[in-house]
């Protein structure tokens, strides 16, 4: 089995989860990593035995050995990166979301069906073993989703990372956070979205963005979801997915799995992994070997970010 060759760009905390991941699977080689600042990505490169490192995303892209690219960039970057990537001839998987426009999301999309390369945005929620579990019992056919009711709730009231490190770009609500429930939402109805309405709080006058946001969805299925966000958030943090089905009700908390009664549900035997992330990654490896579309490819999750942009002009008209 030839050695899959990455490069990793992003030495922040998703970044390490990638590289805490990867090193479960076999096959694969992190050769070259990718950081804002020499001094802090250096010791992480040290850490996980990466040989080169560099602050330059075309350094690596030149590489000849490099088969394949993971952003873990700011929002910003992903979609003009996930392009210079392919272009490049590299397969490259970009961490959600695939882009914060819906014109950058498409131009993603048109290169990929161009090229052949395997695209793939981090849509973990697909990968995650509590939400396989569902989505195998409605794939079969032994459940129907009837409503989903979703909280994804932060503290965030100044502008810091995973790891209480300040960032340097804004996160978002709606572009990063309420993706991955439109896509899971559409994912697991089994249809297309057919009708979207959001409503979001004040501006932040420091952020610039709005701190709360409330989301209805409807499924083509007659399935609904309704999402709250929130930066505003002092208590559990997280996102939690209830989902009532027409026969029980689940509650998907991170890796946790309950039924209506808080019953746990054991998905331990789901994947070969209880980690998300790396499950993403296998998905994205195993694609590249099988020269297949992976699962959440860029061409798969389209159809979020066209949700995405008719909220943002949906909210932009009621500003």
């Amino acid at each position: 089995m030839k050695t899959i060759k990455v490069a990793l760009a992003g030495a922040g905390a998703f970044g390490i989860k990638h590289l805490e991941g990867i090193r479960n699977i076999d096959g694969v080689e992190v050769v070259s990593l990718v950081g804002r600042q020499l001094d802090k990505t250096k010791p992480v490169a040290e850490k996980f035995g990466i040989g080169h490192v560099t602050t330059d995303l075309a350094e690596s892209l030149a590489l000849k050995e490099v088969d394949a690219v993971i952003l873990c960039t700011p929002t910003q970057m992903h979609a003009s990166q996930a392009i210079a990537c392919m272009k490049a001839g590299k397969h490259v998987q970009v961490e959600i979301p695939l882009a914060d426009s819906l014109a950058d999301a498409e131009a993603v999309v048109a290169l990929q069906k161009q090229t052949g390369l395997v695209a793939m945005c981090g849509h973990t929620r697909r990968f995650n073993p509590s939400h396989q579990w569902l989505h195998r019992r409605i794939a079969a056919g032994e459940l129907a989703i009837q409503q989903m009711d979703v909280q994804t709730y932060f503290f965030r009231r100044t502008n810091m990372n995973a790891l209480g490190q300040p960032r340097s770009w804004t996160d978002h609500l709606l572009w990063h956070h309420a993706a991955h429930t439109v896509d899971l939402f559409a994912y697991q109805a089994g249809g297309e979205i057919v009708a979207a309405n959001a409503l979001q709080g004040p501006i932040h006058p420091g952020l610039g963005i709005a701190m709360d946001m409330s989301i209805q969805l409807k499924a083509s299925t007659g399935a609904l979801c309704t999402l709250s966000l929130s930066f505003n958030n002092d208590g559990p943090l997280g996102t939690f997915f209830r989902y009532i089905c027409d026969k029980g009700t689940y509650i998907a908390r991170y890796d946790d799995l309950v039924d209506g009664k808080e019953q746990k549900i054991d998905v331990s035997k789901v994947d070969v992994s209880m980690n998300g992330i790396e499950l993403q990654d296998r998905e994205f490896f195993a694609a590249i070997r099988e020269s297949r579309e992976p699962n959440a490819s860029v061409a798969k999750v389209l159809p979020c970010y066209r949700t995405l942009h008719q909220l943002e002009q949906q909210l932009a008209h009621s500003a």
